[in-house]
This record gives C-alpha cells, sequence and structure tokens, in this order.
C-alpha cells in the first residue's frame, strides 16, 4: 500500500507495450462496489477471496502488468501463483517513506482510514514485518522511491 503499484505499473507496462490491470480496480468493477465497500459490507477474507479469483485469472493472460493490492502475495498461496505463472517485482520501501505517502490519503484506505499519524507508522511497520516475508519472494526487488523502469523493462524482457 503506497509504494506505487498502479504508477510503476502503468509506465512498465507502457515501457513493454504490455496490457495493464489494476487488482483493485477490476474486483470493484466485477463486485459492483468499491473496495472500501466489500470490507464493510463483506468483510477482509471475502475481500482476499476476491483477489485470488482475480489471480486465477489474470495468471492465463500474456504480456499484462498486474498491480495487485498490498496483501495479494499473503493470502491462499497468490505469491507462489504468480512465480510460477510469471514474473513478479517488490517495490521495497521503508516504513517511514511508506507513511509519508499514505498520511494524506488514509480514508481512501480501508486498512487505514481510522488511524492517527502514529497508530499509521505504527500498522506500516506492522505489516511490513508481517508480509515481507512473502514480498521478499519476488523474482525481482527493486528501489521503490526512484525504481527504473527501464532497467526493469530490460530484465523482463530477457527473461
Amino acid at each position: 500500500m503506497g509504494s506505487g503499484k498502479t504508477t510503476v505499473g502503468q509506465k512498465l507496462a507502457s515501457c513493454l507495450e504490455y496490457s495493464f490491470i489494476d487488482m483493485d480496480k477490476r474486483i470493484e468493477e466485477d463486485a459492483g462496489m468499491s473496495v472500501n465497500q466489500i470490507f464493510s459490507e463483506l468483510g477482509e477474507q471475502e475481500f482476499r477471496k476476491l483477489e485470488h479469483d482475480m489471480i486465477i485469472r489474470i495468471i492465463k493472460t500474456d504480456n499484462v502488468v498486474v498491480a495487485t493490492g498490498g496483501g495479494v502475495p499473503c493470502f491462499y498461496k497468490n505469491m507462489e501463483l504468480i512465480n510460477q505463472n510469471g514474473i513478479s517485482v517488490y517495490l521495497r520501501m521503508t516504513t517511514e517513506a511508506l507513511t509519508d505517502r499514505l498520511k494524506h490519503s488514509r480514508s481512501q484506505r480501508p486498512l487505514i482510514r481510522d488511524l492517527s499519524l502514529d497508530e499509521l507508522f505504527g500498522f506500516i511497520k506492522a505489516k511490513l514485518k508481517e508480509r515481507e516475508p512473502f514480498y521478499l519472494k519476488s523474482k525481482y526487488i527493486v528501489d521503490g522511491l526512484d525504481p527504473d523502469i527501464g532497467e526493469l523493462a530490460g530484465l523482463i524482457r530477457s527473461e
């Protein structure tokens, strides 16, 4: 969350001349409700199932860059599915950098919308500790603050 997956994903897709999918937007379109509504009305477990179902559909597609939600690699063995069927990239960032990026967009993000700045920092720190073991299974780990899209595209082309 806040690492720039959508922005970097769109740039990478353009550079590679691939299509681009933002999973959260696709899930919202399919469900007919926002991620916030899904969390509120159906709960996190149902949202994670929707993400998994989306991964199952997407892995059958060639030449696509996908911006997943931050929790996707951590549930239902999604990271293994991604790595077996594609190339994963982790946009690595520090807790401080993520807090700085997310502090003004809390209301749009269901997991952090009611957190104070101190709580946000603690939440991000805890989530990174919990999720980073999954993220570190990525094929490529790049600097999320200043990713080199051209270099990343070159690595992917050489696969």
